[in-house]
């Protein structure tokens, strides 16, 4: 735990991680009551998701815009802003409900302007994080923001149903207060987060272009981006199907409940080893094994279901997650130039976002078409494929632990020239 204690010493990293610790649980907590809101306001089941739609549409829409705003603007006054922009957005939904005002336009504008928001936050907070952290504490910083992230996961639904149930308006007035904290937290950052100085300023296209292009022809970049988008496919899809599985042979909601609480509990626990993990695993063993670690955990599910067997492979697959992502994240931000923090990163969570809306869509059509036992084998050749891609990638396998990755930097993207 030292990497730990060395962090809580840290006050950049310490204001900034409450903040936004806080502002996560609280958003968790809105997008459960979302679709509660919307169907109270039509009774359509279907228009009860557009809550949540509009909020990942706004999301994926501004992530690659906001990687370019982060590397051309001052990163604390761009997250200052969207946390205002929060409490303002949130609290007019309170106001709402409390005079019995809110129609669903109003809900599914907040959640498309929300998701435009923490768009525009996640590329400026990842690379806030790799300024005020050192090169050596970064995989500890982030492994702490995976265990806030499976945090705000695990007590966001069941805080918000305890607070939907006591007035429909509280869990907005709560989220409000959360994103204020953040607001607070944020100004108390000390280090400069201005963006690097340029010599000459390239238009927006040229810049959103440059950053694609650097992602694309980066070896290391290109295998992650591509492995990113077909795995979270992969593993929602195989999620989608073992839960269905159980809902279709009459599990019950509560026993459905316990296994999203192991999945919450898997996800937090792996956090909490994976500075222990990444600092003694190479880098690139690491990211092979959190790749193939769901393909001997679906073979079961191919001639058994049930509820006991589910959540062990929900709880054992994300455990190792935690310390991949964090490791993963690490070494991109640590070999990537300054100036080009908000692109990349905003290029690599795009694609990495980009094919998760298809993952109940082809674990639905799988379940439907084939049934149950087809299906988990349709998702374990899937899920094999998907391993692949980091398996045989030869920069993958060669990177070291993070004590040797200094002497990797020359691998690191090269600025382009502006495009004509």
């Amino acid at each position: 735990m030292t990497g730990y204690r060395a962090l809580a010493r840290n006050h950049d990293f310490t204001v900034l991680w409450i903040g936004q610790t806080a502002s996560e649980l609280g958003s968790a907590m809105s997008l459960f009551v979302f679709p509660l809101v919307a169907f109270a306001l039509t009774g359509s089941a279907a228009l009860a998701a557009f809550p949540d739609a509009a909020f990942m549409l706004g999301l994926v829409v501004t992530l690659l815009p906001g990687g370019v705003l982060v590397d051309r603007t001052d990163r604390k006054r761009l997250m200052m802003l969207t946390s205002a922009a929060g409490v303002v957005l949130y609290a007019s939904l309170a106001v709402a409900l409390t005079l019995g005002a809110l129609t669903l336009a109003h809900l599914v504008v907040v959640a498309l302007l929300t998701g435009a928001t923490a768009g525009l936050f996640a590329p400026a907070e990842m690379s806030a994080v790799r300024a005020v952290v050192s090169r050596e504490d970064l995989p500890t910083a982030l492994s702490q923001n995976q265990a806030r992230q499976h945090i705000a996961a695990l007590l966001g639904g069941p805080l918000g149903g305890v607070l939907y149930s006591l007035a429909r308006a509280i869990p907005f007035v709560v989220d409000a207060v959360s994103f204020a904290i953040s607001l607070v937290t944020l100004s108390r950052l000390r280090t400069d987060l201005s963006p690097e100085p340029r010599t000459e300023r390239s238009p927006w296209r040229a810049d959103l272009v440059s950053g694609l292009r650097h992602t694309w022809n980066h070896p290391y970049f290109r295998t992650m981006m591509v492995y990113g988008a077909f795995s979270n496919l992969a593993v929602n899809a195989v999620v989608m199907v073992a839960i269905l599985r159980l809902v279709s042979s009459g599990v019950s909601p509560s026993a459905i409940g316990v296994i999203s609480a192991l999945a919450g509990t898997g996800g937090i626990l792996g956090a909490l080893a994976a500075p222990y993990v990444i600092h003694r695993v190479p880098t690139g063993l690491l990211a092979i094994t959190t790749a193939w670690v769901w393909a001997p955990l679906l073979l079961p599910l191919v001639f058994w279901s049930s509820p006991v067997l589910v959540g062990a492979m929900i709880f054992f697959g994300i455990l190792l997650n935690p310390a991949g992502n964090a490791a993963a994240q690490a070494y991109r931000a640590a070999i990537t130039p300054a100036d080009l923090q908000g692109r990349i990163g905003a290029a690599m969570q795009f694609t990495s976002l980009s094919m998760m809306p298809l993952a109940p869509v082809l674990g639905g059509f799988l379940l439907e078409v084939y049934g149950g036992p087809a299906a988990t084998v349709g998702l374990l050749a899937l899920v094999t494929v998907t391993a692949l891609i980091p398996t045989l990638s030869r920069v993958v396998r060669a990177i070291p632990r993070p004590a040797e990755w200094p002497r990797l930097e020359a691998d690191a993207p090269e600025p382009a020239a502006p495009a004509v």
